[in-house]
C-alpha cells in the first residue's frame, strides 16, 4: 500500500450508523466463540506482518522514527502481543471458580464469567500510532467485543495504515476505523459505547470522562504525567545518565512515560553530567541531526509548544538547545533550573527537553517530586536499596523502575497504567483481557436444595413469636 496519499476523514453523517452496525453485530452473538476470536487475532498478526515495510515508512515519514526504534515499539511489539495473547486467550476466557466461599455456598456452584463489554471506542494517539492504537483492539478483540477504532490525525502516515490493516484483515461487520479531528471524534462521542478507551492528553480526557458520564459509559484512561527521575547521593552517575538519556532519546522524547524533570543530589551533579556528556557522545558519535536513529517532533505546533517551554525557562541551557523548525529537529536539551515551578517542570514536555533541579537532600528530592505532581504516570529512582525503597514508600505514581528508565514499560506483559491524573485503569498482557470484559458473578440453585431454602420464605407465626416474648421475660 502507499503511505503518502492523503489522509480521507469519515463523514460525519456516516457515524451514527458505523456505530449502529457495530452493535448490531454484537447482538447477533457473532463475537463470542473463542474460535472466532482467535482467527481474527491470527488475522490482525498477519495483517501487521504484511504491512511492515507500510508501517516503517509511515513511522519515519510521521515521526522520523528509524527501523529498528519502529520494529522495536511498534510492529514486533504488536505481533508478539497477538502471540501472547492468542497462546492465552482460551485459558483467560475459562470460567472462575468464585474465592472466598463458605461451605454452606459451595452447593450453588459459584463462578466468575468472563462476558464481553459489547461495543468499544477506542481512541490512539500518535507517539506510538501503531502500537499504542493496535495495542488496545487486541485485548477487545480477546475479550470478543465489536471495535470502532479513531487513529491519531497527527500521525497521518500511520493512520492510514492502521485502516488499510483493520480493513482488510479483520471482519467488516465487528471491526471499523473512523478517520478524523475534533469534529468526528466528538460526534463519536455522541454515539453510545459500552466502553470508551482513550490515550493522549489529560485535558482531551476530561472531556471525554464527562462525555462518558453522562451515559455511565466506563472508561480507561490512559494519560502522560510530569514523570520525576531522583538521583541519590549514592547512584551510580554513569548508569544513571545513560539510562536517562536513552529514556530521553527514543522517539525524541515524545514518551508519555519518560522523565519530565530529574531531581539530583547537588554533590553528584558535576559527575552526572560529565557521564551525560560521555554517553551523547556515544550513543550519537556524529551528532543528533545527523543520526537515522534519532527522531523528529511530530508537528510544528508541538514544536512551538515545546520552544515555548524552552524560551520561558529560568534555568540555564548545560548541553545542547540547537533546533530547526523547517525539519522538527529539536536536539536534547539540558536545562539546569532552580525552583520547581520552572515553565519545564510545570508542565509535561513529552519532548527532548530534560530540565535538572539540583537539591540538597533525599528529604527536599522527595518533596519537590509530591510537590510537582502527586500522581505521575511513571517514577525512576537511582541510588542504594535503601534510598529507592524510601522513595517507593513515600511517593505515588502510576509504575515506577529502579535504576533505569521506564523500563517497567517496556515489559509487554506486565500490567500498565495511571493513576490519578495520570489516568485510570489498565491494559497489556492479561491485563489487556480483563480490560475487555465483565467479570460476572453467577451462582446455580439446585433443585435439590429447596428444604435447605425453606428457611428464608417461612415466616413464624405470630403466636409463637409473642410466646416466645412471654416465655422470655
Amino acid at each position: 500500500m502507499t503511505t503518502t496519499s492523503e489522509l480521507t476523514f469519515t463523514s460525519i453523517e456516516d457515524i451514527p450508523k458505523i456505530a449502529s452496525s457495530l452493535r448490531n453485530t454484537f447482538a447477533s452473538q457473532k463475537t463470542k466463540p473463542i474460535a472466532w476470536r482467535l482467527v481474527q487475532l491470527r488475522k490482525l498478526y498477519w495483517g501487521l506482518k504484511d504491512n511492515e515495510k507500510a508501517i516503517a515508512e509511515a513511522c519515519k515519514s510521521d515521526l522520523n522514527k528509524g527501523e529498528f526504534e519502529t520494529y522495536l515499539t511498534e510492529t514486533g511489539w504488536c505481533m508478539n502481543d497477538v502471540i501472547f495473547v492468542a497462546n492465552s486467550l482460551e485459558k483467560w476466557a475459562k470460567d472462575e471458580p468464585a474465592p472466598d466461599i463458605d461451605l454452606m455456598n459451595k452447593a450453588f456452584s459459584p463462578k466468575i464469567r468472563k462476558d464481553p463489554l459489547g461495543c468499544v471506542l477506542i481512541i490512539g494517539t500518535y507517539n506510538f500510532p501503531i502500537q499504542l492504537t493496535i495495542g488496545p483492539i487486541i485485548g477487545a478483540i480477546a475479550g470478543g467485543n465489536t471495535v470502532c477504532l479513531k487513529p491519531s490525525e497527527s500521525a497521518p502516515a500511520a493512520a492510514r495504515v492502521v485502516e488499510h490493516i483493520i480493513c482488510t484483515s479483520l471482519d467488516p461487520s465487528a471491526f471499523t476505523v473512523v478517520q478524523g479531528a475534533i469534529p468526528e471524534t466528538t460526534a463519536l462521542l455522541e454515539e453510545k459505547w459500552d466502553k470508551i478507551f482513550y490515550t493522549g492528553s489529560g485535558n482531551v480526557a476530561k472531556i471525554i470522562a464527562k462525555k462518558a458520564a453522562e451515559t455511565l459509559t466506563p472508561i480507561t484512561l490512559e494519560l502522560g504525567g510530569k514523570n520525576p527521575a531522583i538521583v541519590t547521593k549514592n547512584a551510580d552517575p554513569r548508569l544513571a545518565a545513560r539510562r536517562l538519556l536513552w529514556g530521553k532519546t527514543v522517539n525524541a522524547g515524545q514518551v508519555c512515560v519518560s522523565q519530565n524533570y530529574i531531581i539530583i543530589d547537588e554533590g553528584i551533579l558535576p559527575l552526572f553530567l560529565n557521564e551525560l556528556k560521555g554517553a551523547i557522545s556515544e550513543f550519537f558519535p556524529d551528532g543528533f541531526k545527523a543520526s537515522k536513529d534519532y527522531g523528529r517532533i511530530v508537528n510544528a505546533r508541538q514544536f512551538q509548544r515545546l520552544k515555548k517551554m524552552l524560551d520561558s525557562t529560568s534555568g540555564r541551557i548545560l548541553l545542547g538547545g540547537t533546533m530547526d523548525e523547517s525539519t522538527l529537529f529539536m536536539e536534547p536539551t539540558v536545562v539546569q533550573v532552580t525552583s520547581p515551578e520552572d515553565s519545564l517542570l510545570v508542565d509535561e514536555s513529552f519532548g527532548p527537553l530534560i530540565p535538572i533541579l539540583p537539591v540538597k537532600d533525599l528529604d527536599t528530592a522527595i518533596r519537590c517530586a509530591n510537590d510537582v505532581s502527586g500522581t505521575p504516570l511513571g517514577l525512576y529512582a537511582f541510588g542504594s536499596k535503601a534510598e529507592t525503597s524510601r522513595i517507593l514508600n513515600e511517593t505515588r505514581s502510576g509504575g515506577a523502575t529502579i535504576g533505569d528508565g521506564f523500563y517497567h514499560a517496556a515489559i509487554p506483559t506486565l500490567q500498565f497504567g495511571g493513576v490519578g491524573e495520570s489516568g485510570q485503569g489498565s491494559y497489556r498482557g492479561r491485563a489487556s483481557f480483563e480490560c475487555f470484559v465483565h467479570r460476572r458473578s453467577v451462582a446455580t440453585t439446585p433443585s435439590w436444595a429447596e428444604g435447605l431454602l425453606a428457611v428464608r420464605s417461612v415466616k413464624p407465626k405470630a403466636q409463637s413469636v409473642m410466646s416466645i416474648g412471654t416465655n422470655s421475660s
